[in-house]
């Protein structure tokens, strides 16, 4: 097998993907450590964060704020209210709408969640000043990476 040079663009170490993604797969095995305490897998976390901070809301909107498809979220809802922590009603002016809120057990498991993203932190060895600037970077990838995506296919 010949070396590879520094400069080589399809050398592994040089893909910014693989960076990402290798710190995406390490963040998420710590997070599957913190939430087994509160038996939740990382995805069912993200519902629950953003139940915790919106209180009710349509699938729809749920989706969107977590860039999830309603093939992807369903499975997840079905599961948390299983477990009791959401319950999902139809709209009453239009059932087609359909709407998750917390359960009183959902809404006191946000107690026991409460130090996870100190813990999460901490692990990572940023500082607390560096966050919003990861934050910021990561924001601006996502967004420019999407639009790029969405760029080629609309070009097929």
């Amino acid at each position: 097998m010949s070396e590879r040079p520094e400069g080589d663009p399809l050398s592994l170490d040089n893909q910014l993907c693989f960076a990402v993604y290798a710190a995406s797969r390490a963040l998420t095995g710590l997070y599957r450590e913190l939430l087994a305490d509160l038996g939740l897998t990382y995805p069912q976390y993200l519902v629950m964060l953003v139940l915790w901070e919106r209180g009710t809301l349509p699938v729809k909107e749920l989706g969107a704020a977590l860039r999830l498809d309603s093939g992807t979220l369903s499975p997840l809802l079905r599961r948390l209210e299983a477990g009791g922590l959401v319950a999902r009603t139809r709209g009453t002016d239009d059932e087609r709408v359909v709407r998750i809120a917390l359960t009183d057990r959902g809404a006191a498991l946000r107690e026991r969640a409460t130090g996870i993203p100190d813990r999460v932190l901490c692990a990572t060895g940023i500082p607390e000043d560096g966050v919003g600037e990861l934050r910021a970077l990561l924001d601006r990838i996502t967004e420019s990476a999407g639009a790029a995506a969405q760029e080629l296919h609309a070009a097929r």
